[in-house]
């Protein structure tokens, strides 16, 4: 046949692109994407590291170790490359997902607390607007809120208390110059009037004893003063008697009620006891009857009534006069407070009789309230009727 018997001519040799094409990209690939998870996982876990820094050095070690490995041995195929090095590619996608989420947290938490760190400021802002943060900061926001109102509050608590204490050394220092004006005046008649009557004579006397007596309390409520702003209450618990104690107070305002025609009446059964200081609780029974007795209506009983109820005791102190104002039954407890008509020199003290009180109760666990009506006003003292505490 014509087909078989024409000679053969040699082919030329044409260079196949495309295999080499395959082969390159087979050889470049894995390492390239090595190199590539690398340098993302770099990017994740050093942003913004400068370079030529002896951290990047290291990471570059690092990386070169790992491309070493990736492109080691003889057979270059993608496949080969992937199943040979598969363990480490799950590892470094679980690597780079999970310091990718740890990093997106620390961000946003470096965040919350530069917002945290900014509302900080509002604290001390004199009149600073509401506290914004993110809704995720609302349980902090509300915090740092509910602060700077207790900071608020605190700080016109403190100025209002000052106020008070400035108003009443200048009451005090009015009230120190009428006596002794007084007792100057007496006592210069007395020298330039040796001839006086007897019955004059002891007259003037008496008034100017009792200017000197009233100078005396003045200046003791001055050093008052001074004590309570210097002492903590330190208590020393025994077992107490109360219905001993209320009688023996009860009888030690005899003298100064029977000018006036009152009475003290104590109701309490003798067994009953508490676990107090007797010479702490013996103060504020004495500042509630030394209140009781200088509002009272003349001829009117003083009742003293104690009683448990469980493991609180209650002692109530009724008197008839005076009326409170509801708004300042809760103000009477405070340092340095006195109401309006308590401002004159007869009854006007320091206004820390009530307020010690208040003091002395709540450093025995216990509270004071008073309530004031037509029919009288009441003083109450709620005790713990035994206390764990040992004496200090």
């Amino acid at each position: 046949m014509r087909g078989k018997n024409r000679p053969q001519t040699a082919r030329k040799k044409r260079y196949n692109w495309r295999r080499w094409v395959r082969q390159l990209t087979s050889i470049l690939w894995p390492p390239l994407l090595t190199a590539g998870g690398v340098g993302l996982l770099f990017y994740l876990m050093t942003p913004g590291m400068p370079l030529y820094t002896p951290a990047y050095r290291i990471w570059r070690m690092v990386c070169r170790g790992i491309l070493r490995i990736g492109v080691w041995g003889t057979d270059y195929s993608f496949y080969k490359f992937t199943e040979r090095n598969l363990p480490f590619y799950i590892i470094a996608v679980l690597v780079i997902f999970t310091l990718s989420r740890a990093c997106r947290k620390l961000f946003a938490l470096q965040d919350d607390l530069q917002q945290i760190y900014m509302g900080m400021d509002t604290l001390l802002a004199p009149e600073a607007a509401a506290l914004a943060l993110d809704s995720s900061l609302a349980p902090f926001a509300k915090k740092i809120t509910d602060i700077r109102t207790t900071l608020d509050r605190r700080s016109w608590e403190a100025h209002a208390a000052e106020q008070r204490k400035n108003d009443l050394v200048v009451y005090l220092a009015h009230d120190i110059k009428t006596p002794l004006t007084s007792v100057i005046a007496y006592l210069n008649l007395l020298q330039e009037a040796p001839d006086l009557p007897a019955e004059q004579r002891t007259r003037y006397i008496g008034i100017t004893l009792e200017k000197a007596y009233r100078l005396e309390q003045l200046i003791d409520e001055f050093f008052e003063i001074t004590r309570f702003n210097l002492q903590s209450i330190v208590l020393y618990r025994e077992p107490l008697h109360l219905c001993y104690m209320l009688r023996q107070m009860a009888d030690e305002f005899y003298p100064i009620l029977s000018a006036t025609r009152n009475t003290v009446e104590v109701e309490a059964p003798p067994e009953l006891t508490v676990q107090a200081d007797p010479d702490k609780l013996a103060r504020v029974f004495n500042n509630i009857l030394k209140n009781a007795a200088a509002y009272s209506a003349p001829g009117t009983p003083i009742r003293i009534v104690a009683k448990q109820q469980e493991d609180e005791v209650f002692i109530s102190f009724y008197n008839q006069g005076k009326i409170i104002p509801q708004d300042q039954l809760d103000s009477i407890f405070e340092k340095f407070y006195r109401l309006d008509s308590a401002r004159g020199t007869k009854n006007g003290g320091a206004g820390l009789g009530l307020a010690i009180a208040k003091e002395i109760v709540t450093a025995h666990g216990g509270n004071i309230h008073a309530a004031s009506s037509a029919q009288g006003t009441c003083f109450t003292v709620m005790l713990p009727a035994n206390s764990p505490e040992s004496a200090v």
